[in-house]
């Protein structure tokens, strides 16, 4: 049985060799007293990143973003906020699989679902899909740095539309805006949309139909 601290040193492990693998750069603090346990460096940006052990229940890997301190007034139990970390990624035993999830998603809740499996009532609404969340390429991760950067202030129109006008979308936030790219690609722009950081569609506006007139009958039709 494993205690909670080796849980964590095994988590933070595992993260730090899945982001090496990727081709991040990977630091830890000197010394105690930091709310973050690395820091990955993507090569634009240093992310402060806090590691966690998430098992896997009934398809649904449960992601505990809550601590507890010791302090001179007994055991705080507290939730992590973006001015103290940047991301929690959470290493998922059952599967071997790393995650990565922006503190906008996740600060100040106590824990958080990512959903392997399709529910039983097939309910879509609300659901973190845990494929949204690998912590997969370099591309993809940069891509989620998006949502981090509107949620610490950025515009999120200018974002949209830095997005809309040819860069990639990730289906993560294809489907939250829906609506949104349909208008944009109605009016004549294309979208792109990419899946673990590769492309995956493109939403392009629809051809007219044209009237044309066949010799058969004489009649105007459409094309």
């Amino acid at each position: 049985m494993l205690t909670p601290t080796e849980k964590g040193n095994i988590a933070e492990a595992a993260i730090a060799a899945a982001a090496v693998k990727l081709g991040l750069g990977v630091a830890l603090p000197v010394g105690d007293g930091r709310r973050y346990d690395l820091v990955l460096d993507t090569g634009a940006r240093l992310l402060r990143v806090q590691c966690k052990w998430a098992p896997l229940k009934d398809s649904v890997i449960i992601l505990r973003a809550r601590t507890s301190r010791s302090t001179p007034n007994g055991y705080v139990r507290t939730s992590y906020g973006p001015d103290e970390v940047d991301a929690v990624a959470a290493y998922c035993p059952d599967l071997d699989a790393c995650y990565f999830v922006p503190i906008a998603e996740v600060g100040g809740r106590g824990f958080l679902h990512l959903r392997v499996k399709p529910t039983g009532n097939n309910q879509a609404a609300g659901v973190k899909w845990a494929d949204n969340y690998h912590l997969g390429a370099i591309a993809q991760l940069g891509e989620r740095l998006h949502g981090m950067q509107e949620a610490e202030g950025s515009s999120p129109s200018s974002s949209i539309d830095a997005q809309a006008r040819g860069h990639p979308i990730p289906a993560h936030e294809f489907r939250e805006k829906f609506g949104l790219y349909m208008e944009r690609a109605a009016a004549g722009e294309e979208i792109h949309v990419t899946r673990y950081g590769r492309p995956s569609v493109c939403l392009l506006p629809a051809v007219p139909l044209l009237p044309v007139v066949t010799p058969a009958n004489g009649r105007a039709g459409q094309l």
